[in-house]
């Protein structure tokens, strides 16, 4: 069983890493935005055109360069201060910072990284939020909760939308994102070019999916799921070039290790 002060310390420092790394990337990606770019402002405002006037006001004046890049170094300074330990001022900064850089981008940057930052960073906060009603202890376990179920769940949900697609069950889109890939096309003599491969790979990628709700039933089992999971990611990362995806799990896996041993 994971001690819950060992569970906090470690959701702590892989959220930091998780966070760090998109704050920089942004930064770097500043200089793209500008008037000519599909992802500018100037454009993607359009999407709040009939938005009240006052909250049109408000957004021009967060997103214009000079405010986007304070943003963005506060962010930078709250993500590095979650290594010392997470606070309720950090964790309602940087769940506001997130919300704004969604809207900032549409409603996600970076799809499903984008989506399991905001849960563990919901998760933190309402640990916060919770302390004064029903003590530390209590609400970091609900925080806890609600990461590890919304992360067993993305894990689920995935699986059973591959099961029922049968371009999953016989291999075919396997071999389709693997020749999309940023190393792609793949080798004419490629082991997942053959049909049997590619179905046998894609079957162990549904079947894990589906059963992982098995993480909760004790902490080796949560620990093999979570491990499994990380080499998921890392090849993701490794054929499509998703590195935030690795870290945005990687932040949710010490809640799944600490609550599969609450029972």
């Amino acid at each position: 069983m994971m001690d819950l002060y060992l569970a906090l310390r470690a959701l702590e420092c892989l959220l930091a890493t998780s966070l760090l790394i998109q704050s920089l990337e942004f930064l770097r990606i500043r200089h793209f935005g500008n008037m000519a770019a599909v992802w500018s402002w100037e454009v993607q405002k359009t999407d709040v055109a009939h938005a009240p006037a006052w909250l049109r006001r408000l957004f021009d004046w967060l997103y214009q360069e000079r405010i986007h890049r304070l943003h963005l170094l506060l962010r930078t300074g709250a993500a590095a201060s979650l290594y010392a330990g997470v606070s309720v001022g950090s964790s309602t900064f940087l769940f506001i910072s997130t919300v704004l850089i969604l809207i900032r981008w549409r409603g996600a940057f970076n799809g499903g990284s984008d989506f399991m930052t905001l849960v563990v960073l919901s998760g933190v906060l309402i640990s916060q939020l919770a302390q004064p009603l029903v003590g530390a202890t209590l609400a970091w376990k609900a925080g806890l909760w609600y990461i590890a179920i919304h992360s067993i769940t993305s894990y689920f949900i995935s699986g059973a939308i591959k099961l029922l697609q049968p371009e999953w069950r016989d291999g075919r889109i396997l071999t389709h994102f693997l020749d999309g890939g940023i190393h792609g096309p793949l080798p004419a003599d490629s082991l997942f070019r053959h049909r049997l491969v590619a179905m046998t790979a894609s079957w162990c990628f549904i079947v894990w999916e589906c059963l992982f709700p098995l993480a909760l039933a004790g902490p080796q089992w949560a620990m093999l799921w979570c491990g499994v999971a990380a080499v998921f990611h890392l090849l993701v990362f490794r054929f499509f070039g998703l590195n935030r995806f690795v870290w945005a799990w990687f932040a949710s896996f010490p809640a799944i290790v600490y609550c599969s041993g609450q029972w």
